[in-house]
């Protein structure tokens, strides 16, 4: 459905190497080097920088690698979308997701594994960027990103989740009080996640808008290892409700609701606006629809 020649020039575009491209496609590199040579005679333009070594693609390469990822992906929506009217619909199915979104995203692909039980659901956590871009690669059919990301144009976004930022503390901890303002939260030692994330770039603004520093003495890009480090004592952290689903004995920790503001997001399902769409994805946009209802609420 779509000429070999053009899946060599995607693997090689991928890769990144003559060689490891020649072997993600079980052919020699001299196979794979005359097939784009020939492919490069057909089109009437040079499609590859070469020197020594694979030195990268030419600007008319770029553009026929761009066309060529949404043949292959129009190419496996075809056999999906013939598989289906066989005997069901089959996967993979690849989501990226934020890693804040992690504890609420089972719901998602459990409701969509009871409707397509065949389908083989890869879950990815990533940071927003990376799933924008594997998506518009389409290396993902979606991403659970937040609201504010997925405005694009050519995006499609339907929203999950409403979730509400809270203080987490050891039960040991020196805080008292019931709810905690965000001033008295900048007071305390934070670990936080690293700055390139969503959910740390959100608290920075609202401490910037308070125009107060945080006491920050440690970072990390795992919300495990956040919660680990709480329950030392030693810290407390900030983050969405719904996270907490990763937290063992619910004694170890205080959850205080954070006051003055009161900041809450939206998280939600992003996939790439398509003209025929691709069957897995309209199934999937299908059993989140089914959730909108649920968790609209979840703060």
């Amino acid at each position: 459905m779509i000429a070999r020649k053009y899946l060599y020039l995607l693997a090689l575009a991928r890769e990144r190497h003559f060689g490891r491209a020649a072997e993600s496609c079980h052919v020699s590199p001299s196979t794979l080097s005359a097939a784009i040579r020939d492919l490069e005679g057909e089109l009437g333009v040079a499609l590859v920088v070469r020197g020594q070594r694979f030195a990268g693609l030419t600007a008319e390469g770029e553009c026929v690698v761009a066309h060529a990822k949404r043949v292959a992906a129009g190419a496996d929506d075809l056999r999906h979308e013939l598989g289906m009217l066989r005997d069901g619909l089959r996967g993979p199915l690849r989501i990226g997701v934020i890693p804040t979104a992690l504890p609420v995203v089972a719901s998602l692909t459990n409701a969509f594994a009871d409707a397509h039980p065949a389908v083989a659901i890869e879950v990815h956590s990533a940071s927003t960027q990376a799933i924008l871009t594997q998506l518009r690669n389409f290396e993902l059919e979606a991403g659970v990103v937040y609201s504010h990301s997925a405005d694009a144009a050519d995006l499609h976004y339907l929203p999950l989740w409403r979730e509400q930022l809270v203080f987490v503390t050891s039960a040991c901890g020196a805080v008292a009080d019931d709810r905690l303002e965000w001033t008295a939260a900048a007071r305390q030692p934070l670990c936080l996640l690293s700055r390139d994330m969503q959910n740390r770039q959100t608290i920075d603004r609202v401490f910037e808008s308070l125009e107060c520093t945080p006491h920050v003495g440690l970072e990390t890009n795992s919300i495990l290892s956040l919660l680990a480090h709480v329950r030392t004592g030693r810290w407390s952290t900030i983050l969405p409700r719904s996270v907490l689903g990763l937290v063992g004995a619910p004694e170890e920790l205080r959850v205080l609701p954070l006051v003055k503001p009161s900041v809450a997001w939206e998280t939600g399902l992003v996939t790439l606006k398509r003209e025929p769409g691709s069957p897995l994805v309209d199934a999937l946009l299908a059993a989140a629809g089914t959730l909108s209802p649920v968790f609209g609420k979840s703060e």
